[in-house]
């Protein structure tokens, strides 16, 4: 990337988060993830080039020191801090601007500094085999959120150790008109490696979306959240999108049952994606993880108790979401055993202000990340063990945020495939990636807030649920063999480094 030749129309509108505004190359398989700030924080909005170069390399670096160690190699892709041309950067916000949702105008993008995150577009595979099947390569995007329940002494709450966060979460949000409808979606499920709940989990992720989920398809987004759209209408249009990909195209299946089939393959190639043991040779058993069964069930899920008990709940030890789950699970205390220690760092800060060993902003270098690893296990009464923790749960709050990016595109009939497998020419095949975005630290500083929302989300859900949670559905609880397919091959998946 020439940034002396930096052309604005050579970008388009990708996407935005809370923090940033996301553009991508038209040809190549790059993007720039650009700083944005509310336009009343004039702290922010003001930061000198070296500011604002400093905050983007301090992502660079916790991403490539800290969370790549810990949620291993394949799956994470730190990228690089760059310096583009002010007049490039002006005309790109002009730009994209008319293409941004209403919601997310209320920030603007940092047309001052001319920094940026570049890094590689995950939702691409690199050099992909589908091109000369006319079919361009498909990406989803999962924010599986936090999948287990604290079972830390300090939490004072015995709802918190039955009700998931993410489950409790949804009432609050739905008080606050953040959304309109409950989703139905339990971390916890997806966690579990059974695949009858894997399978439920996912099917509510694409019923209602929110900001959990979306699929990109040639890097364009054709799904995410439309809060006021027709649920059903929306997923007969993904599943015409879908069809090429996963229903030969003389098959004789129509309207809603096609939906219904294209959907099932969807989610069983996102199942097999999610499970996969990378380290392991295909001939191998691939070595599990078992779930503490305190922390495997969420009362507020609408599963069947047959499914939430029955069967196994584990993870294959180095696929995407053990990975995941075990850096979570670096809070240990919950945000209830955790504030006294952030009121200890903070009486240390004050009595020595020029205090710089404890890195509470960084550098996320491999001092930092053996304070995380090496924090002693009981409390010792020292500064060193109050800050190993919190930077433990700055960890854990990261691996609770993260997304999931699994890209996929069709093989050919010898692409990539080991010729040891037996494969049924009749099954879709594919190549794919699986990546992990979203890896920032988590401000320090915003401790406080998080421990207020907690309580608020708590004591919101207490007020709001009554004892008996709503039934649905019951044939597809009781009997999810029907949706999941038991007798069905599971399609092929191959691997395709990014």
């Amino acid at each position: 990337m020439e940034l002396d030749k930096m052309d604005e129309n050579d970008w388009k509108y990708h996407g935005e988060g809370n923090k940033s505004l996301v553009v991508s190359h038209v040809q190549h398989a790059r993007v720039l993830r650009l700083l944005k700030y509310s336009t009343e924080d004039d702290e922010n909005s003001h930061k000198t080039t070296e500011q604002a170069f400093r905050h983007i390399q301090n992502i660079v670096d916790y991403s490539k020191n800290v969370m790549k160690p810990l949620l291993g190699e394949k799956f994470v892709h730190n990228g690089e801090a760059v310096k583009l041309p002010i007049d490039f950067v002006r005309q790109l916000s002009l730009k994209v601007q008319r293409e941004r949702p209403e919601s997310r105008c209320d920030k603007v993008m940092d047309t001052f500094s001319g920094c940026a995150l570049c890094l590689p577009n995950l939702t691409q595979l690199s050099s992909c085999c589908c091109f000369g099947q006319h079919r361009p390569p498909l990406c989803i995007e999962i924010k599986p959120k936090c999948g287990f329940l604290p079972s830390s002494r300090h939490v004072t709450k015995e709802i918190k150790s039955k009700v998931c966060r993410f489950c409790m979460h949804q009432h609050f949000k739905l008080a606050s008109g953040k959304w309109k409808r409950l989703s139905r979606y339990c971390p916890l499920d997806l966690f579990s490696g059974n695949k009858q709940r894997m399978y439920l989990a996912i099917k509510h992720l694409i019923e209602e979306p929110q900001n959990n989920f979306k699929i990109f398809k040639g890097g364009e987004c054709i799904y995410s959240c439309k809060d006021d759209a027709d649920v059903l209408q929306d997923l007969d249009e993904l599943a015409q999108h879908l069809r090429p990909y996963f229903l030969p195209s003389g098959s004789l299946i129509n309207g809603h049952q096609a939906s219904k089939v294209v959907l099932n393959e969807l989610i069983q190639v996102l199942m097999s994606a999610l499970l996969s043991s990378w380290d392991c040779p295909r001939t191998v058993e691939p070595r599990k993880t078992h779930l503490p069964e305190g922390r495997v069930t969420c009362e507020a899920s609408i599963l069947h108790r047959d499914l939430l008990w029955n069967g196994n709940h584990c993870l294959p030890k180095d696929c995407v979401l053990a990975k995941i789950l075990g850096t979570q699970m670096h809070d240990n205390l919950d945000i209830e055993g955790l504030n006294p220690l952030f009121r200890r760092v903070e009486q240390h800060l004050q009595d020595f202000p020029k205090e710089s060993r404890l890195q509470i902003d960084g550098p996320y270098d491999e001092s930092f990340l053996e304070k995380v690893q090496n924090c002693p296990a009981e409390d010792d009464g020292s500064i060193e063990y109050a800050v190993g923790k919190v930077h433990q749960y700055r960890v854990a709050m990261t691996a609770k945020d993260c997304s999931i990016m699994i890209a996929i595109a069709p093989c050919g009939e010898d692409d990539g495939l080991d010729q040891n497998l037996e494969i049924q020419p009749a099954k879709p095949r594919f190549s794919y990636s699986v990546s992990i975005l979203d890896l920032d630290p988590k401000p320090y500083d915003s401790i406080p807030h998080q421990s207020r929302l907690d309580a608020k989300i708590l004591n919101y859900y207490l007020r709001s649920t009554q004892p008996n949670h709503q039934e649905v559905d019951n044939l597809e609880l009781t009997n999810p063999g029907l949706f999941l397919g038991r007798d069905r091959e599971d399609c092929t998946l191959v691997f395709h480094p990014v």
